[in-house]
C-alpha cells in the first residue's frame, strides 16, 4: 500500500481530477462508465492539513432530519458521495466497504459510521437509498436532500459532483461524481485520510484497524 502526505491546495487540485461519469439506460442499454483520475495517488492519502466536517443537514433513510457533524463528532467516519443507480464505482467502493467492516471487533463495527451521501437526490429517496443501502450493510447512513446542498458539502471536501442529466447522443442518464472516500478521525472529527477508487476490500481491511481509533493507516 502507498501512502502519501498532500497539503490541502494541492489535494484540492488533484482530488477535483478524480471524477466519474456513470449512466444507467432507460432503455435497458449497457450503461456507460467513463473514469479520469490522478493514478498516482493509490490507497491511503494521510492529509497533513485535514478536512474540516461539513456542516451538512439532510435526511436519512428513515425521512428524518441528520446532521451529519452532531450525530458523526467524535465516532470514526467514512463518508461517500454516490448514487444508488451507478452501475460500477459505488457499489463496489461501499461493497468494500462493507467487507472490511465486518473484521473489526463488533465494538469497532458499532462505533464506525459509514455515511452515503446521494448525488442523485431526485431519484434517490429515502426509501429507496434504504433499499439499496441494506443490501450492502443495514448499518450504513444514507443521506439525500437539495441537491445544491449536497454539491456544497462535497465541495468542501475536494469532491466535485455535477447534476444528474441526459447524455443527448446516448439518451442515458448520466452522473458524474468524484469517488474518494474521507475518513474522519474521532479524536479531531477532521477529515484526515483520502482513499480514491482504486482502494480495495484489503487496503480497508488493514487500515480500518487504525482509522476506529484515529490513528494515521
Amino acid at each position: 500500500m502507498r501512502k502519501k502526505t498532500f497539503a490541502a491546495a494541492a489535494l484540492l487540485a488533484a482530488a477535483s481530477l478524480t471524477l466519474t461519469a456513470c449512466g444507467s439506460g432507460d432503455s435497458g442499454d449497457s450503461p456507460v462508465a467513463v473514469v479520469s483520475e490522478d493514478t498516482a495517488r493509490k490507497a491511503a492519502t494521510v492529509l497533513d492539513q485535514p478536512f474540516e466536517k461539513p456542516d451538512l443537514v439532510l435526511t436519512d433513510t428513515h425521512g428524518r432530519k441528520y446532521d451529519f457533524r452532531k450525530e458523526t463528532a467524535g465516532k470514526p467516519t467514512l463518508v461517500y458521495f454516490g448514487y444508488t443507480h451507478c452501475p460500477d464505482v459505488c457499489p463496489t467502493t461501499m461493497s468494500n466497504l462493507a467487507v472490511a467492516k465486518k473484521q473489526l471487533p463488533k465494538a469497532e463495527q458499532d462505533a464506525l459510521r459509514v455515511v452515503f451521501v446521494t448525488t442523485d437526490p431526485a431519484r434517490d429517496t429515502p426509501a429507496e437509498l434504504g433499499k439499496w443501502l441494506k443490501g450492502i450493510d443495514p448499518a450504513f447512513v444514507g443521506l439525500t436532500g437539495d441537491f445544491s446542498t449536497i454539491q456544497a458539502g462535497a465541495r468542501t471536501l475536494g469532491i466535485s459532483i455535477e447534476p444528474t442529466h441526459k447524455d443527448k447522443k446516448t439518451g442515458k442518464t448520466v452522473s458524474v461524481h468524484g469517488t474518494q472516500v474521507i475518513a474522519f478521525s474521532p479524536k479531531t472529527n477532521a477529515g484526515y485520510v483520502l482513499y480514491g477508487e482504486d482502494a480495495s476490500v484489503d487496503d480497508y481491511t488493514k487500515d480500518l484497524p487504525k482509522i476506529v481509533k484515529g490513528q494515521n493507516p
